[in-house]
């Protein structure tokens, strides 16, 4: 006997579990399959559990420098083993919040690998073993995105690990290379740089986060130097082989061979989607070149009742862009379609954090779009001040023509939480002296995007305009 419902989803993310819960408030029901848990890889695996460990090795790092504030006995003693299992039980608390969201909201879950049989049909392969047919209207397939590797580094969960096994080591070990330094390998490498870790960063590009602005990511590096984390541009991991207790890294450098004695090894090379066995080919859901679903506005596939979300779609993989594609494609299923979700923001949690939404300052120039920008440095912020954070600063680029806000960011404390004013800013074109005419709370960290967009007008108010000489005129 076969199990029907309105809607099928494969994958029960941060986009497939959001759209579960929409379709029941839209009065559909679903049953969502996973084959691992709810909440997916974001959850149980990485933006919960990383950020996790990120405050509480942060809040170990602060207390060691207490002592220039005038703090005596300082340092803390960390047993890491119990913060792991701390963050173990706060995962879990969600995972079990999730499911009884879903099952609240006329869904249902199984635990299970679905493949598509037809259009309207799929198999679930359940985790004890059974057979279930699933018979279904329409579908939404997010099913996420994998870790990619690279020749001769297996993650094995001893030597070679992947983010989810390094989240869960119980002790820093005394020394570890990454692989990588993107978003993760940063995240994580900072986490154990903080632990007192000696942190090796091998990447392959000529700069550090290279999906954003060189300015950004100068505040990070310099961090990351006062960490006593080495950085290796250009450089590429050839090899590794063990020597005795320890782990040797094979590097080719701009300058040459290197060896990095290590006793972790991090892969954190990039990610690409989860596309492959799940029968959308045999349906003829059409898939581009890097295995990703090419999807409509309404994230509607080539086939009329398949939906696709999240990093299963394209960049960028982000849990808030995949939750709220998860809600376009239940408002479509619905009859209710949304506009298009907009400008997608980043964050990331480096030490100063990064965050950004909307248009860079190069994208607005390519683009032909004459651009004033502004900027307020947290140096010149009373509340960052007083917090001992005055690294970083907020960046505001607008049009010069009406003022229209087209993106912002921040580098510095608490960037992650302050990029929702400008997200809103950017999706409803907010002017620059909207904002400036706003009162904004203080002593606060959000006034710098006050002061930015002043600054961008040419009268801030707490530093000195930037004095732009004319151009000069050939005799």
């Amino acid at each position: 006997m076969s199990i029907k419902t309105d809607v099928l989803i494969i994958g029960g993310g941060p986009g497939g579990y959001v759209a579960a819960i929409k379709l029941g408030q839209l009065g559909k029901t679903s049953v969502v399959v996973d084959r691992d848990k709810l909440g997916g890889e974001c959850l149980n695996y990485g933006c919960i559990p990383s950020k996790a460990l990120i405050a509480a090795a942060g809040r170990a790092y602060k207390a060691k420098k207490a002592q220039e504030a005038g703090f005596d006995d300082a340092a803390p003693r960390i047993d890491w083993d119990k913060v792991v299992a701390w963050k173990g039980q706060m995962i879990g608390g969600f995972v079990r919040n999730v499911g009884t969201l879903i099952k609240g909201n006329k869904s249902e879950f199984l635990h299970g690998a679905a493949r598509f049989t037809s259009p309207r049909t799929a198999v679930v392969e359940t985790a004890d073993g059974k057979t279930e047919t699933v018979e279904f209207d329409h579908a939404i397939v997010a099913t996420g995105s994998a870790p990619v590797g690279i020749p001769g580094f297996a993650v094995d969960g001893v030597a070679v690990l992947g983010s989810k096994e390094a989240l869960d080591l119980t002790k820093a070990p005394d020394a570890m290379a990454v692989i990588g330094g993107g978003v993760i390998g940063l995240e994580i490498g900072t986490i154990f740089a903080k632990l007192g870790t000696k942190v090796t960063v091998v990447e392959f590009t000529d700069s550090l986060l290279p999906v954003i602005e060189a300015d950004m990511v100068a505040p990070v590096s310099r961090s990351l130097a006062k960490l006593g984390v080495e950085v290796l541009l250009g450089a590429k991991a050839k090899s590794w082989a063990k020597k005795g207790k320890r782990l040797e890294l094979a590097v080719e450098t701009p300058q040459g061979a290197k060896k990095i004695v290590c006793d972790k090894i991090l892969l954190a090379v990039g990610r690409a989607p989860r596309s492959k066995d799940l029968g959308l080919e045999t349906v003829g859901v059409e898939l581009d070149k890097r295995g990703h679903v090419v999807v409509d506005t309404e994230m509607l596939s080539s086939v009329p009742n398949i939906y696709a979300i999240g990093d299963l779609v394209g960049q960028p993989y982000l849990a808030h862009k995949a939750s709220r594609e998860g809600i376009l494609a239940a408002q479509s299923i619905a009859g209710k379609p949304l506009e298009p979700r907009g400008a997608v923001p980043w964050a990331v949690f480096t030490d100063p954090e990064i965050s950004w939404v909307g248009m860079t300052e190069s994208e607005a120039r390519a683009a032909g779009i004459r651009a004033v920008v502004g900027r307020f440095p947290f140096a010149a912020s009373g509340r960052a001040q007083a917090v001992r954070e005055t690294e970083g600063f907020c960046k505001v680029v607008a049009d010069k023509a009406d003022h229209r806000i087209l993106g912002a960011g921040f580098v510095g404390p608490n960037a992650s939480d302050l990029i929702g004013e400008a997200c809103l800013a950017v999706s409803v074109g907010v002017t620059l002296e909207q904002v400036a005419a706003t009162i904004h709370p203080h002593p606060t960290l959000n006034e710098a995007f006050l002061e930015a967009c002043e600054s961008a007008l040419g009268h801030p108010i707490h530093t000195l305009p930037v004095r732009r000489e004319p151009p000069k005129v050939a005799a």
